[in-house]
Order: structure tokens, then sequence, then C-alpha cells
């Protein structure tokens, strides 16, 4: 299990101690700043599985994939329909003997041999597979997209809290400083720096609310719906984090990558397409039938025929090298797919195990740590037992620590996404 430090930042000594769960953000504006703040929609908070059931139902993609399967299964049933009869009409020596001549019908079939229709059916059979194996990856990188986004706007909301609770921080060190000048016990000089410090904290905040923004406008385009009216998220990015082993997950992409099992059915389609060309050497019969009736003799007249076009010539040799090779491109794509597949995993990996390592580090060292020290630097300098510029450098750690470990949380999320997810993403692209 991921050990991990929950984020309960305080706003330790000038105002009292406070702890539990952040409050919601709440607007801090910037002088001269006209900026809105985000709008929360007055609506329940969202979960991760809303937002997967509207990307189900909004976007684009899946149709589009869903689509093409039901072209490649229309595909399937067309290719093995027999051919249609041909029946028509004929007349001969007409005006002979002042006659008629030979009035009559008949009918034409052409019978397909060396079960032709059904290997055509094997060959769309496995285009269909194929076409249902692009859907399922579609709908993996949809998802992925969908998850990606959904813990962009977690990691943004944590930024936002963690802003707030610096500007808390700032703004009691502000009125404590205003206090200290005022008592002659600090100079001008320390009071515009703390003044100074307060306003960087606000400058932090507000970029915590664009970046806030950015994410929720990517989530609602990912999802499929860009008008999707901005709503708190329902979740922890640090809950349900299990360990993920090389091994483990080099296994189970190899084994269940939609994409890897395109290819393979690729190969299956090679394998019928050069099976349906080797049988297309095998002409097709050609049967006729008619009855006649024939004026100047009075006579019925029923005619047969029976026709085979000769393979002198032309033996589909061609078309069978075509497929030859068709099928040693396919074999070679599952290899180079699947290796492809080992290389991306290969640095996602690398990626994952070093956010992994960072989070355990802030969770159980690092983070209890910086607020340890920010609580004893805030007693020192309320004692005077410090200056400002010490307390200041406490209050940075404390704040660079817990926006590192919410950016090793937003990474570690990521990547257990990616990784679980196949290795798939660009859920609006066409592939």
């Amino acid at each position: 299990m991921i050990a991990v430090f929950a984020l309960g930042i305080t706003a330790v000594g000038f105002g009292g101690e406070r702890s539990g769960d952040f409050p919601p953000p709440r607007v801090v504006r910037l002088p001269r700043n006209d900026a809105a703040p985000l709008p929360l929609a007055q609506l329940r908070p969202m979960e991760l599985s809303d937002f997967e059931q509207l990307a189900r139902r909004c976007n684009p993609t899946l149709a589009q994939a869903a689509a093409r399967v039901q072209t490649a299964r229309a595909e399937w049933e067309q290719v093995g329909l027999y051919p249609n009869p041909e029946v028509g009409y004929r007349a001969n020596e007409m005006n002979a003997d002042g006659t008629a001549g030979k009035q009559g019908g008949a009918v034409a079939q052409e019978i397909v041999t060396a079960g032709k229709l059904r290997r055509n059916r094997q060959v769309a059979a496995y285009q269909l597979r194929q076409a249902e194996w692009v859907w399922a990856a579609q709908h993996c990188r949809v998802m992925n997209d969908v998850r990606r986004a959904f813990y962009e706007v977690l990691a943004a909301q944590l930024t936002i809290e963690l802003a707030e609770k610096l500007i808390e921080i700032e703004e009691a060190s502000e009125q404590f400083a205003e206090e200290r000048f005022r008592a002659a016990e600090i100079s001008r000089v320390d009071l515009i720096q703390i003044r100074i410090e307060a306003d960087s904290a606000r400058i932090e905040a507000e970029k915590a609310r664009n970046r806030l923004r950015a994410a929720w406008r990517n989530l609602a385009v990912v999802v499929g719906d860009p008008e999707l009216q901005p709503v708190r998220l329902s979740g922890a990015i640090f809950a349900d984090l299990a360990e993920l082993t090389w091994e483990e997950s080099l296994d189970r992409l190899l084994c269940n990558s939609p994409v890897l099992a395109k290819a393979r059915a690729g190969v299956n389609r090679a394998e019928a397409r050069l099976g349906r060309e080797l049988v297309e050497r095998i002409p097709n019969l050609d049967l006729q039938a008619g009855v006649f009736y024939d004026n100047a003799s009075r006579d019925t007249i029923a005619e047969a025929g029976v026709g085979v076009s000769l393979p002198l010539f032309n033996r589909n040799q061609g078309n069978i090298r075509k497929a030859q090779a068709e099928l040693a491109a396919a074999r070679g794509e599952v290899r180079r797919t699947a290796l492809e597949l080992q290389q991306q995993l290969a640095a996602e990996f690398e990626r994952y195990e070093n956010a992994l390592c960072r989070v355990e580090k802030y969770s159980r060292e690092m983070l209890p740590n910086a607020q340890k020290a920010l609580e004893l630097a805030t007693q020192a300098y309320r004692q005077g037992e410090t200056d400002y510029v010490s307390l200041l450098t406490v209050q940075r750690t404390f704040y660079r620590i817990n926006l590192d470990y919410i950016e090793a949380l937003r990474e570690l999320r990521l990547t257990t996404v990616s990784i679980e997810g196949y290795l798939l993403g660009g859920g609006l692209q066409q592939h």
C-alpha cells in the first residue's frame, strides 16, 4: 500500500490553530483585477463515474467508432450473398418465312465454387473484429482522457486550497507585522516585505484558479459537453492508489491491449485473405437454360448450357503474391506493436516509479517536518526569537513542499491511469 499524508494544511500561530478538511475555495481578488472567479454551479458534487457516463453519451469519437463497426458488419453480410440469377427474353430468326421466328425466355445462374462466399465472410469477419477492437481502443482512450482530466481538476482544487491557506498565513503575518511596526519593533522595510509576500500569495491563488478554469474546460471538452457548468468534484486524488509492478503491468499490456489485439486480428484477416485468393483461380460455373417456341415449325425448343472460364493465363497469381506479402507485413506489425508498447511502458513506468517515490517521501517525512518547522518558526517569530526572513524561508519551504506533493500525486495518478489504460490517449483524435 502507498502511504499517503493527507493534506491537512493549517494556518498556525497568528490566528490560532485550525484543523479539519479544507473549506471551499474563496475568491481573493487582486487589486485592479476584474477577472471573474471560476463559478461553481449549485449542483451536487460530481464523481468520476458521472463524467465517464457523460463521455459515453456525448463524445463523438465513440459514435464514429461504433458506426465503423456497423459498416464492417454490413460488409460481412454483403460479401457472403449469393449472386442473383439472370432472367431474359430472347427472339431469333424474326420474320423468317413471314413468322415471328423463335420467341422464348432464358435463365442463367452463376455457381460459386470452392467456398468462395464462405471465405469472403471469413475475411470480413476478421475485418469486423478489427473494427470492434478499434472501438474498444477508442473507448479506452476516451475513458483515460476523462480520468486524466478529472484528476487534473482535483489537483487544481487542492492547489487552490493550498494557496488559500498560504494567503491566510501571509495575511496573519501582515496583521501581526503592522502591530509590531506600530510598536516600533520592526522597520518599515520589514513591513513592506511582508506586504509583498502577501500580494505574492494572492497572485499564486489567482494562478491556481486560472489553472482550475483551464482544467475544467479541458474536462468538459473531453466528455463532449463544452457547455458543462463547473461543479465541485467528489473524490480524493490520493485515494485507492495501488502499487503496480513492472511484470504484472507488462503481462497485462501484452495480453489485453486493444491495439495489439487489433494487430493480431489483422494477421487472421491476412491469412483468411490469402486462403480466399488461393481459391479464386478455381473458376465458377455459368449455367444457362431456356425455352423457345419456333413459330415456323410450331415446335417448342429447350436449350441448356454450361460455361466455365479456363485459367490459362490469369490464375490470380498476382493477388496471391500480394496476399502473401500482406500476411508477412501483418505478422511483422504484431511484433512491431508489441515492441512499441514495451518501449512506451518502460518510459511511463519510470515516471510512475519516480512519482511513487516522491509521494512516499513527502508523505512520510517531508510534509510532517515542514508542518512542524512552520509551527516552530511561527512561534519563535511571535516571541521575538527570530526575524521575519527566517520565518519567510520556512513559509516558502512549507508552500513549495506541499505544492510539490500535489504535483507528485498528480503525476502518480496520471501515470497510473496511463499504465492501467494500456498507454492510450487522444480521445478526440481520429485513429
